[in-house]
């Protein structure tokens, strides 16, 4: 049983920063797969970023070049968020793929206005 918590989100002007936490209840494995994913309302919930314990990273094209994940210690991942834009408003959730389970946190909403 893992618990997942996000925070950072807000409400922000587009081109500016933001960055988000995700505190996992235990420490991160090698063999764990972390991830960031968001959801908007009437749309399928989309691959944001994802990162192993290595340093690995994959980044959807939409954030690439404005995104970066990263491992700040044993039990946290961050997603820094640079020059958002309107489209990159949704929920957005922690997601940890530990062998054959995966565990979700709630979300931490983020609002980029015009």
């Amino acid at each position: 049983q893992v618990q997942l918590v996000e925070s950072g989100g807000g409400l922000v002007q587009a081109g500016a920063s933001l960055r988000l936490s995700c505190a996992a209840s235990r420490i991160i494995f090698s063999s764990d797969l972390m991830g960031w994913y968001r959801q908007t309302p009437g749309k399928q919930r989309e691959l944001v970023a994802t990162i192993t314990r290595d340093g690995s990273t994959n980044y959807a094209d939409s954030v690439k070049g404005r995104f970066t994940i990263s491992k700040d210690n044993g039990n946290t991942v961050a997603l820094q968020m640079n020059s958002l834009k309107p489209e990159d408003t949704a929920v957005y959730y922690c997601n940890m793929h530990s062998f054959r389970m995966d565990y979700w946190g709630k979300g931490t909403l983020v609002t980029v206005s015009s």
